[in-house]
C-alpha cells in the first residue's frame, strides 16, 4: 500500500460500509448458556437414568436376595432330608444285614434238618426195600409151600383112594374069602 501511495501521490481515503461490529462476548455468553443448559439437561437425564437403573438394580437385588434366601432355606431343608434319608438307609441296611443273617441261620438249620430227614427217609426206604424183598421171598416160599401142600394133598387123596380101594378090595376079599 505504501508503494501504491507513493505512485499515486495523493491521498486516498477509504471508507468502508461495514456492519456494526458483532459482539463476540454476547455470542459467547449465549453459546455458553446453551452449552450449560444442554449440559444441565444431560446431567438431569443421566441422573434420572442412573436413579431408574439404581431402582431397577435394587429391585433385582431384592428379588435375587429373596430367591437366594429361599434357595438357602431349600438347600438347608434338602440337607436335612438327605441326612434323614441317610439315617433311614443305614437303619434299613442294618435291618437287611440282620435279616440276611437270620435267613442264613434259618437256611443252615433247615438244611441240617432236611439232611437229617433225608437220611431218615433213605433209611426207611432201605428198610422198605428189604421188607419188600423179604415179602417177595416169603411170598415165593409160600407159593412153593402151597404148591408142595397141594401136591401132598393130591398124593394123600390118591393114597386114600388107593387105601379105600384096597380096603374095599380087602373087605370084599374078606367077604369073599371068608
Amino acid at each position: 500500500m505504501n508503494a501504491l501511495r507513493g505512485q499515486v501521490g495523493g491521498e486516498i481515503s477509504v471508507e468502508m460500509d461495514a456492519a456494526p461490529g458483532v459482539d463476540l462476548t454476547k455470542i459467547l455468553a449465549e453459546m455458553r448458556e446453551q452449552y450449560e443448559s444442554l449440559a444441565e439437561q444431560n446431567r438431569r437425564d443421566a441422573e434420572q437414568w442412573f436413579f431408574s437403573k439404581t431402582e431397577e438394580l435394587n429391585r433385582e437385588v431384592a428379588i435375587n436376595t429373596e430367591q437366594l434366601q429361599s434357595g438357602k432355606t431349600e438347600i438347608t431343608e434338602l440337607r436335612r432330608t438327605i441326612q434323614s434319608l441317610e439315617i433311614d438307609l443305614q437303619s434299613q441296611l442294618s435291618t437287611k444285614a440282620a435279616l440276611e443273617g437270620t435267613l442264613a441261620d434259618t437256611e443252615a438249620r433247615y438244611g441240617a434238618q432236611l439232611a437229617q430227614l433225608q437220611g431218615l427217609i433213605s433209611g426207611v426206604e432201605e428198610q422198605l426195600a428189604e421188607l419188600r424183598c423179604d415179602m417177595e421171598r416169603q411170598n415165593q416160599e409160600y407159593r412153593v409151600l402151597l404148591d408142595v401142600k397141594c401136591r401132598l394133598e393130591q398124593e394123600i387123596a390118591t393114597y386114600r383112594r388107593l387105601l379105600e380101594g384096597e380096603d374095599a378090595q380087602y373087605v370084599a376079599g374078606l367077604r369073599l374069602g371068608g
